[in-house]
């Protein structure tokens, strides 16, 4: 694969004319790397953007036993194109999984070039924006949100009194405390230091009648609306199922026209390969 065939798969500058590319690639540089070694670790500088030309590359986080390998990347692939534009640190670490041969891009040489050549900056520029615009439109179509807090955010003052009521009657703290004044209660009135509900208590029963009937209702508020949250939940994971069954689907759709693509390369190649080998035997024929 030519550097100009490289530098076009990488979609900042898959817009880039061919006299572009050639332009551009003329300001590459050429790095090997044995097995094993660092091209660049996490907070290091960033100021430079990496081709693979031979090997494979493997992209890590972090660092020891917490060290997670994010991808491994082989020929024709790319890497640290960020930094081209920002200079921000580097955010992986990115280490030469065997003896690889890597194109590198400086910030500097592609700062010169887009100086030196305002239409090739306007279609990088173009790029860019094309692609932060599907990035914003996949943003907006955001199904996931956190229902429960849009619910709190509606709710009327009885409905939060309702909550607190249900949420403290189902609690030890109320069980506890309620026992101990129904004890108390009774203590008073059997030892007859204060003889207001004698045996067999019918002032403690109506108080229990009143306080269930009371309590009992508003409950019910609190579990009615507990059922409207399930169905929120339950709605909103639809959505997102719906969403993600959606993207897979798209998803697959590119795996299958990238797959076409190759199928029709192959052939492309193997129908010209097929006419190599037949030339030489065609101008044999034509000088006997």
């Amino acid at each position: 694969m030519s550097r100009q065939e490289l530098l076009a798969n990488i979609p900042l500058f898959e817009s880039l004319t061919p006299e572009d590319l050639d332009s551009l690639s003329r300001r590459l540089e050429q790095v090997d790397y044995p097995e094993g070694d660092v091209i660049f670790r996490q907070g290091d500088e960033g100021s430079a953007l990496f081709l693979i030309e031979d090997g494979a590359v493997e992209i890590s986080y972090g660092e020891g036993r917490g060290k997670v390998i994010l991808a491994t990347l082989f020929t024709g692939q790319y890497f640290g194109e960020l930094s081209l534009f920002d200079g921000a640190p580097r955010s992986a670490t990115a280490t030469s999984a065997k003896q690889s041969r890597l194109i590198r891009l400086d910030r500097a040489d592609l700062v010169d070039f887009v100086n030196k050549n305002p239409p090739a900056a306007l279609r990088i520029i173009a790029e860019m924006s094309e692609r932060l615009r599907q990035t914003n439109e996949l943003m907006s179509q955001q199904v996931s949100r956190n229902v429960l807090q849009e619910e709190e955010e509606h709710l009327t003052f009885g409905q939060r009194i309702a909550d607190r009521v249900a949420s403290f009657g189902g609690s030890w703290p109320f069980i506890i405390l309620f026992s101990a004044i129904m004890l108390m209660w009774i203590a008073i009135n059997v030892a007859r230091a204060a003889d207001f509900d004698p045996y067999p208590f019918i002032l403690l029963n109506l108080v229990l009648s009143t306080l269930a009937a009371i309590q009992a209702p508003i409950i019910m508020m609190s579990q009615n609306r507990q059922s409207s949250k399930d169905k929120l939940l339950a709605e909103n994971d639809y959505q997102v199922n719906l969403k993600a069954e959606m993207e897979i689907a798209a998803l697959m759709r590119g795996q299958a026209e990238v797959m076409a693509r190759l199928a029709m390369i192959e052939r492309t190649m193997a129908r010209r390969s097929a006419e190599a080998q037949s030339r030489p035997q065609q101008l044999a024929n034509a000088d006997q």
